[in-house]
């Protein structure tokens, strides 16, 4: 169980398109709960498909990664796009916690497309994270499961909840248009390094 943790958390603690939405989220102060939720629930469905052993058929099928890569990059370049807007335009949060930036329908897609367009969360919570509990073998890897999707729970939560306390530093203009500047870059590279 420790060993998942551990190599959960080695995985989804890193800056990517899916933590910088949370945290942009959990910022904002909206629809945490459901992006966390989705998140986590997402999260630990792809654990339980990797160490079920569906990381063989992806493996098999690279046809498959294919259409996700191209899928994701193209979504990662849109939002990096817009992002990079806000940052030109300097946007800024008006009331944390008001109304909450955007519809429940437009968050909820946005979250799944993070989540599941996402080529990587395949390679490395199905593909990786499945390889890894094989190797503690078939009861073993269902602890290593658990404590996989403890990290991811753990992770997830802190993030969008955490978030709030950074409220305060991004009432001001120029702190949202470094994060959006910020969350541009990463977009955008991670979708360019995903067609290269």
């Amino acid at each position: 169980m420790f060993s998942g943790l551990s190599a959960g958390l080695s995985l989804i603690v890193a800056i990517g398109a899916q933590n910088a939405f949370v945290l942009r989220q959990g910022i904002q102060r909206s629809h945490v709960a459901m992006v966390v939720v989705v998140c986590a629930l997402s999260d630990l469905v792809l654990i339980v498909l990797g160490v079920a052993g569906i990381g063989v058929l992806l493996d098999r099928a690279p046809a498959a990664l294919v259409v996700i890569r191209c899928a994701g990059a193209a979504f990662l370049l849109v939002y990096g796009a817009l992002a990079a807007r806000r940052a030109v335009r300097g946007e800024q949060m008006e009331h944390p916690g008001g109304k909450p930036a955007g519809s429940r329908a437009a968050v909820l897609g946005t979250c799944l497309a993070f989540t599941w367009l996402n080529p990587h969360v395949y390679l490395d919570t199905v593909l990786l994270l499945g390889s890894l509990a094989a190797a503690h073998g078939p009861s073993g890897r269902w602890w290593f499961a658990a404590g996989a999707g403890l990290g991811s729970i753990a992770w997830f939560t802190a993030l969008g909840v955490g978030a709030r306390f950074l409220t305060t530093l991004f009432r001001r203009r120029a702190a949202w248009r470094v994060l959006d500047a910020g969350i541009a870059a990463v977009m955008i590279t991670l979708a360019l390094l995903l067609l290269a």
